[in-house]
């Protein structure tokens, strides 16, 4: 009985004009992956989760599966409301989840690039919205519901009275308030990881870069920043964080900024300076790994961890969505094996998008490169860009097969590699220090 639940299709959802969402009864909802387009049931979907958000998608027809028919369709208007335009709707997902499925739509001849998020499958059943995810990382650092507004407010003014001429400070009461950044959020509730973005330069051009695009096709989520702190300005900022958190974060590499390595003086005379002081607290990079000398000098300076960003591990897919300059793939490669040479902890930033990431190509290549160059953990991340239009551009790169489904790709990689961990969030050093002991 419960088996014959769990096949149940969930209802689709769509949109009108104002933005208000509802369901089409009589038929399923739609998830798509690359060539893929099938019905949603019970059993590959979970609650929407807290804090997650929905989306109309303009410039775009919903396609639905008619129950009736046994058939997908291009929903063209309200068939129970004659006339009523409709639009997809798509679940922007919460930290922690992992799409499975993106939110199935035709493009009209006018559509544009979709915004820089990701575009999750998303139905209705008993009374509730259930979105194509997994669950990859149970820990809570991200819940909206630990954030509250008084309570990041209270914060603030705590660090303004602590910190008032600190630019840095500054920046990251903006990320808090205007972007609604976690991370930033969790500064000021002195929880977890705090962002130390530094660097308003990058030698990369990221077809999904957060805070710059020049081509106009796409629009910024977020400023980039737009000086460059002090050695003394970033230290204040991480003593102030290790002080009041056990196990304590500090980050460079935020999406407010380019890649943390074109600031390596600053950055490595703050590392200096923190550690001159203290040995607590993970200091942490998210980086492209495109300088694997310059990140070696930091390790030197006392940085514990890294995690460097792939959308793939096959050199034609990075280069077209990277679109590199004055680095190459095998400098990536290089920082990975460096970091891991030195006994520090490599991280994944794994940008996946179903469809691409999940067929037999690439995650042969991965299973290759993983075999081959020792990580500690994947921290698997949607990937923030339209999918339709990724899909295209990376066919156009290579060919690609049906792909398997990324909760195969996962179990395939659990299984495989037992002792990679996987996950969301940038883990502290002490998840790690018995492997680390190990290795050395």
């Amino acid at each position: 009985m419960l088996k014959k639940a769990n096949n149940k299709f969930l209802t689709a959802v769509v949109a009108n004009e104002r933005g208000e969402v509802f369901e089409l009864k009589g038929y399923a909802a739609v998830g798509m992956a690359g060539p893929i387009q099938k019905p949603l049931t019970v059993h590959e979907t979970m609650a929407l989760p807290h804090g997650s958000e929905l989306m109309r998608l303009p410039d775009r027809k919903p396609l639905v599966f008619n129950l009736k028919k046994g058939q997908i369709a291009t929903a063209t208007d309200n068939p129970n409301a004659r006339g009523e335009k409709i639009f997809p709707v798509a679940a922007f997902n919460s930290p922690g989840y992992m799409i499975s499925y993106v939110s199935a739509f035709e493009e009209e001849p006018q559509a544009g690039y979709l915004p820089l998020f990701s575009y999750g499958a998303v139905g209705w059943h008993n009374g509730k919205f259930r979105s194509a995810v997994l669950r990859v990382d149970r820990e809570r650092r991200q819940d909206l519901r630990l954030m509250a507004p008084e309570k990041v407010g209270a914060g603030i003014q705590r660090m303004k009275k602590a910190m008032p001429s600190n630019r840095l400070r500054r920046h990251l009461e903006k990320c808090a308030l205007v972007y609604g950044c976690p991370a930033a959020k969790n500064f000021f509730l002195g929880r977890f990881e705090a962002p130390l973005p530094t660097s308003g330069r990058c030698n990369a051009k990221c077809l999904g870069c957060l805070s710059s695009q020049k081509s106009g096709n796409i629009s910024i989520c977020q400023e980039r920043i737009g000086f460059t702190p002090t050695p003394g300005e970033i230290s204040e900022v991480a003593f102030a964080h290790f002080r009041r958190v056990k196990k304590g974060i500090v980050s460079f590499g935020q999406g407010c900024e380019g890649d943390p390595l074109l600031a390596a003086d600053v950055i490595e005379a703050a590392i200096r300076q923190i550690r001159a002081v203290t040995c607590q607290g993970t200091i942490h990079m998210n980086t492209n790994g495109s300088r694997p000398d310059v990140l070696e000098a930091l390790f030197r300076a006392g940085l514990d961890s890294v995690r460097i960003s792939l959308n793939s591990v096959r050199e034609a897919c990075y280069r077209r969505y990277f679109q590199p300059r004055g680095y190459r793939f095998a400098d990536v490669v290089r920082s990975v094996d460096m970091a891991k040479q030195r006994g520090k902890i490599v991280c994944i930033n794994y940008l996946n998008c179903p469809g691409f990431t999940d067929t037999p190509e690439e995650i042969d290549a991965l299973m290759d490169f993983l075999n081959k160059h020792s990580v500690d953990q994947i921290q698997w991340r949607n990937l923030n860009f339209d999918a339709l239009r990724y899909w295209n551009i990376m066919n156009n790169v290579t060919g690609h097969s049906v792909p398997i489904g990324m909760q195969a790709l996962f179990r395939r990689i659990q299984k495989t590699f037992p002792k990679i961990k996987n996950g969301y969030f940038n883990p502290p050093k002490e998840a790690f220090e018995a492997d680390i002991r190990k290795s050395l």
